[in-house]
């Protein structure tokens, strides 16, 4: 991870250069632990200690799938979903896992005893799968949190209709919370230029829901 995070602070590499770095076997993730599921298991949620579940661990590095892209994460964000995630509340998320792998050999890949959390990130892409053409390893982007799989046509007007639509880093695996994520090349926009790394990484899942709340053709108009 310290020759990825040099490259980028350099500021020099290219894309050749992002392209030869080996990726490491682990990285370090902020998780929750199947195992831990019951620990608040009688009590208030005001008396839950987030503390307790939230565990900073390695974890091996996916291989980037069609459609996919591995990014350095400079910059993270947490959200409620966050807070639900750590306290197992209203539902424990491995259950939005277990159904996720069920979908594909792809997905099963999400189904894991731990789950890396986190919905939001600004960062630099490393790798990329097959079939992604719009990203390079270099590319400095931000993340959104909708994973879709568009592979109903409920979904091609609008993505949040799709039947398979989940948060990435809630009710998918290899969330932002870490150093390095997995996410779908389709989430991914560039950052902009003006923003530093935490500003680019803290507006994405709060911004988005605002908008399609209060702007976007199916919120409030």
């Amino acid at each position: 991870m310290k020759e990825i995070t040099s490259a980028i602070v350099s500021g020099t590499a290219r894309a050749e250069d992002f392209a030869a770095l080996p990726l490491p076997e682990s990285y370090r993730g902020v998780v929750v632990r199947r195992d831990d599921v019951g620990m608040f298991e009688g009590m208030d949620s005001v008396d839950k200690d987030p503390r307790k579940s939230l565990h900073v661990q390695d974890v091996p590095t996916p291989e980037p799938g069609p459609g996919e892209a591995l990014v350095a994460v400079m910059a993270s964000s947490v959200n409620y979903n966050t807070v639900w995630s750590s306290l197992f509340e209203p539902l424990p998320t491995f259950g939005f896992l277990e159904r996720y792998g069920r979908l594909s050999e792809l997905a099963k890949r999400h189904d894991l005893p731990y789950h890396v959390l986190g919905s939001d990130l600004a960062g630099v892409v490393l790798r990329t799968g097959p079939g992604v053409n719009a990203w390079q390893p270099g590319d400095e982007v931000v993340a959104h949190c909708l994973s879709v799989e568009l592979e109903s046509a409920d979904g091609h007007g609008d993505t949040m209709l799709d039947p398979e639509q989940r948060i990435w880093g809630f009710e998918t695996n290899f969330g932002g919370l870490a150093q390095i994520a997995l996410v779908k090349s389709n989430q991914l926009m560039p950052k902009p230029e003006h923003l530093s790394w935490e500003e680019a990484a803290a507006p994405g899942l709060v911004n988005s829901t605002a908008y399609r709340q209060l702007v976007s053709r199916n919120g409030a108009g």
